[in-house]
């Protein structure tokens, strides 16, 4: 088995993003994200190991690599992972009890495994058995960024959401606790006790920010299906193409690049839970694909001609849409709608129950001081002035961004400091709205010039606000897919990332 040397197939350096590669899976890493990724390659073949570790340094991971498995529980257990390449078959171990070991040591470790023999059955064993993927050997430099691409790329989306629901909820023994006091949560809260008794449909609408991935993974932690999969799918992050093979699976052969049988995520999802984030923006065709599973659990893999496999799935669905104005405008299927809603919660915006804002502060202060400062130092406070502000403000990006405030303050605060009212011109500086002028102004920008600056001065403060204020917009009306911002743009990656180092953006940020 061998790894070619990147020039081979094709020319990548660690600053070129994986998703310049045709498969990436809509991988859209930055060279500091891929740097962030620490991965850990178990074989026992030495030329594996010094291939994997070359190709995957040259594109900017860290990467380490061991011959022992003994010796590579002992790495993970004393230092956290967030990718392992497992080979499956080791000398005196099986790589299915690695992975096991691995999956109760560092859950959150994405393992992927490799393997000169391959089979359909030994491929769904290992995803059930918590494998993210499985490879078969030998393999391409290319097939192997890919992949790595891939479960980077998912790994941070991950992250995102787990952070963002954590935000208004807390673990206790394993189970979601979720934050909220206000009359509006209750009944969204008590509604999603009831039915997660039950293996009822459950389809959750509300605003970008407002916990929807919360209540699907509170509804799975309380159902008889918490200790299956909970998996979910954000239908925006991919294209249809993609999607469509990411839930389904796909047989070998059924398109450029399908060199083996894949079985789909649904099929990982079996007994678990399934969250389809965005359901909108899933294209026509595989709606339809979708319904024929709620109907008959029947799953059939993209280049397939009979049925694969029988599953059974409790479907949660999420919008930051109306339901019915995207039935209207042909983006979303009546009769898949009325399937996926048996029971509806509403989540309403964080300007609607601002009971809720202090119970979250106090929570955000808490965590973000014992994240970032020192432990059994007294965390910061807000005068009142401060608190009665944060209370009042509308918080157009909801929880998110209310978190996003709260550990900007305490990460720059000192330990029992009072946070005034001056420091929370954050507020002001997030704000990514454009504004728009009035009819007196004709269309000016007057009003966002700072006449009394010296002309140049004035010049590069409009020009970065331009610029800010419009990498802002594109990035969120992409979700954070680089690529087509930069596309939507007019730029190149390259010029895109230079201007959100420039004003210290973050993608995810604006990621819904």
């Amino acid at each position: 088995m061998h790894i070619e040397a990147p020039e081979v197939e094709k020319q990548l350096s660690p600053d070129q993003p994986v998703d310049d590669l045709d498969d990436a899976g809509g991988a859209i890493l930055g060279p500091e994200e891929r740097a962030s990724i620490r991965i850990l390659v178990i074989d026992d073949e030495q030329s594996i190991l010094d291939s994997c570790e070359s190709v995957l340094t040259a594109d900017g991971y860290q990467c380490e690599v061991e011959r022992k498995a003994d010796d590579a529980l002992h790495r993970i257990k004393s230092q956290p992972y967030d990718i392992v390449l497992i080979d499956q078959s080791m000398p005196h171990v099986h790589g299915l009890d690695i992975l096991a070991d691995i999956r109760q040591r560092s859950p959150s470790t994405l393992a992927i495994m490799m393997t000169g023999h391959a089979t359909t059955e030994a491929s769904i064993r290992a995803m059930k058995a918590g494998a993210w993927e499985y490879v078969p050997k030998p393999f391409t430099a290319t097939q192997l960024l890919i992949v790595i691409g891939r479960a980077a790329y998912t790994l941070l989306r991950q992250r995102t959401l787990s952070d963002s629901s954590k935000r208004e909820g807390v673990l206790v023994d394993g189970r979601v606790r979720i934050l909220g006091v206000s009359k509006a949560m209750r009944r969204a809260i008590e509604t999603a006790m009831k039915v997660a008794k039950t293996d009822a449909s459950v389809f959750i609408t509300g605003d970008s920010g407002t916990g929807k991935e919360l209540i699907a993974q509170y509804i799975h932690s309380e159902s008889r299906r918490s200790r299956k999969a909970f998996v979910a799918v954000n239908c925006a992050a991919l294209p249809g193409e993609l999607l469509e093979s990411e839930m389904f699976g796909h047989r070998r052969g059924a398109f450029t690049g399908a060199v083996r049988d894949k079985p789909g995520l649904l099929e990982v999802a079996d007994q678990g839970t399934f969250f389809l984030d965005e359901l909108g923006e899933m294209p026509m065709p595989l709606q339809a694909k979708l319904l024929r599973v709620l109907q008959d659990g029947l799953i059939r893999r993209v280049g397939s001609e009979k049925d694969d496999a029988a599953v059974d799935v409790r479907f949660v669905s999420a919008t930051n849409r109306e339901p019915e104005a995207a039935i209207h405008d042909g983006a979303l299927r009546q009769d898949l709608y009325f399937r996926l809603r048996v029971v509806p919660i509403h989540l309403p915006p964080l300007r609607e129950r601002a009971e809720d804002i202090p119970v979250l502060i106090k929570h955000f202060i808490d965590h973000f001081w014992r994240r970032h400062q020192l432990p059994g130092a007294v965390p910061p406070r807000f005068s009142p002035e401060a608190f009665e502000t944060l209370v009042r403000y509308p918080w157009p990006g909801n929880v998110r961004e209310l978190q996003n405030v709260i550990e900007h303050l305490v990460v720059l605060s000192d330990a029992n400091e009072m946070i005034g009212r001056e420091r929370l011109s954050i507020l002001e500086e997030g704000n990514i709205s454009v504004p728009r002028s009035s009819g007196s102004d004709n269309g000016s920008v007057s009003g966002m010039i700072d006449f009394h600056a010296p002309f140049h001065d004035a010049k590069d403060a409009l020009i970065g606000r331009f610029e800010r204020e419009y990498l802002a917009q594109v990035i969120s009306r992409t979700q954070g897919n680089m690529s087509e911002a930069a596309r939507q743009a007019g730029i190149d990656r390259t010029t895109l990332y230079r201007l959100m180092d420039k004003h210290e953006l973050s993608k995810d940020a604006f990621v819904q």
